[in-house]
């Protein structure tokens, strides 16, 4: 019962998950396997470094080769991070014949397909479940639980950071700033945040989501984003009064043989199943031709969920190897890529914008929503004391996206209109 050996890029939050799971759950990995899973060597870039696990420093190493050109290694687990170099090391192991586990979204976003063709080139295997939701199986859910259905959209929470900061925001009514130094404080934030509240993280594991789902290869280019940086205490408080919850949301859609991808601020009807997701859990909604809806629901980072999907993944790997099926499961995108234009993406938006407190205005502005199809579903209409300003806040019907633009370009042009605020997609429970 020859034991599977392991070379691991990578010792941080992750990769020290990876070693306690592998250690704590060996007689669980045994039964399911078959023989015992065993690290052999683990790259690190400071051998002196304290650890959060206890690891033998005799498995340190600080030379991508002594695992990349080590025989006895079977599978690369990689959770160090990083793009260029990293790929190039993946590259490396799978041309040397061996399997690949990774949980680097940044890096299976942008070279995913090169990365799954070499693998397939060289019959190995190229798993990467722990790169969208940490814990939550959701790319095995697509790619195994739902292989048989044609999914027509996938939308959800995959920003564990962003998320906590707008249920901090919506719960305490506390401002955008004040709030992103707290979860800075509490670990759930970066020092640098920008790829967290911009919306760049999130958009690559859509990128991710939507290539498997569709079966069609999506770039990240092709992801429209948008972040949570401008969301104000206002606009959550008056998202609340109308029966909504603001949410980062991953959305794609698949209309025929096109499709949109997009990441934004959304607000959701508060009896959305996505709208009780709270703090830094994760969860992403599938709709499916056959099935219907379906919700995967979990911790979206962490050490050790993110680690459970790791191993798991690797789980697979030694299954497959066992049964001499390696390098064959990775299946070519079906479709051609064919996105939607504005014209053809669909959606209710909600408006906030300031105007002069003035006889005539609104019908001023009903007149230019009336112009393009658009009406509304609720009005908000409140003075404000200083400058003989109003607020006015609008839900409005579906409209398109070139429609809506266009109406927000001519309030602008307007001159009763002196600012808008606010802007965001609305989501309610029934698409």
């Amino acid at each position: 019962m020859k034991a599977i050996s392991i070379g691991l890029l990578g010792l941080g939050t992750v990769g020290s998950g990876v070693v306690k799971i592998i250690e704590n759950h060996q007689d669980k990995l045994i039964h399911q396997i078959g023989c015992p899973v065993v690290v052999k060597k683990i790259l690190v870039q400071d051998l002196h470094k304290a650890r959060p696990a206890e690891v033998d420093t005799g498995l340190l190493t600080s030379n991508a080769d002594d695992i990349l050109h080590n025989a006895d290694i079977d599978v690369v687990i990689e959770v160090m991070g990083g793009v260029s170099e990293t790929k190039e090391y993946l590259l490396s192991a799978l041309r040397q014949g061996k399997h690949v586990v990774t949980a680097n979204k940044d890096l299976m976003a942008l070279h995913g397909s090169e990365l799954l063709r070499v693998a397939s080139e060289n019959g190995c295997d190229l798993f990467y479940e722990a790169s969208v939701a940490g814990g939550i199986p959701i790319l095995r859910g697509l790619v195994d639980g739902l292989a048989s259905d044609r999914i027509t959209q996938m939308m959800g929470i995959v920003n564990g950071t962003t998320n906590y900061i707008l249920t901090k925001m919506s719960q305490d009514g506390l401002a955008y700033e004040e709030v992103l130094k707290e979860a800075q404080e509490l670990g759930f934030a970066e020092a640098d945040p920008t790829s967290d509240v911009e919306g760049l993280d999130a958009a690559r594991k859509m990128t991710i989501l939507a290539t498997l789902g569709f079966s069609m290869h999506i770039d990240l280019d092709d992801v429209k984003v948008s972040g949570i940086s401008t969301i104000t205490e206002e606009d959550l408080k008056y998202g609340k009064q109308l029966g909504y919850t603001m949410k980062l949301i991953g959305f794609a859609h698949r209309e025929g043989e096109k499709v949109e991808v997009s990441v934004q601020p959304t607000f959701l009807s508060d009896n959305h199943p996505l709208a009780s997701v709270q703090n830094e859990y994760n969860a992403v909604y599938v709709y499916g031709e056959a099935v219907g809806e379906t919700m995967f629901y979990g911790p979206g980072a962490g050490s050790l969920p993110t680690a459970t999907a790791v191993v798991s993944d690797l789980v697979g790997v030694i299954k497959n190897l066992r049964l001499g099926v390696n390098g064959r499961s990775a299946v070519t995108p079906q479709f051609q890529k064919q996105l939607k234009d504005d014209s053809e993406k669909y959606s209710k938006y909600f408006l906030r914008i300031h105007v002069r407190d003035e006889v005539g205005v609104f019908a001023d502005i009903t007149s230019l929503f009336a112009k393009y199809g658009v009406s509304f579903e609720k009005i908000l209409q409140l003075p404000i004391k200083k400058n003989e300003t109003s607020e006015i806040v609008l839900v409005t019907h579906r409209s398109s996206l070139t429609n809506y633009e266009n109406i927000l370009s001519e309030l602008n042009d307007l001159q009763a209109v002196k600012e808008i605020k606010s802007s965001y997609r609305v989501v309610r429970k029934s698409l």
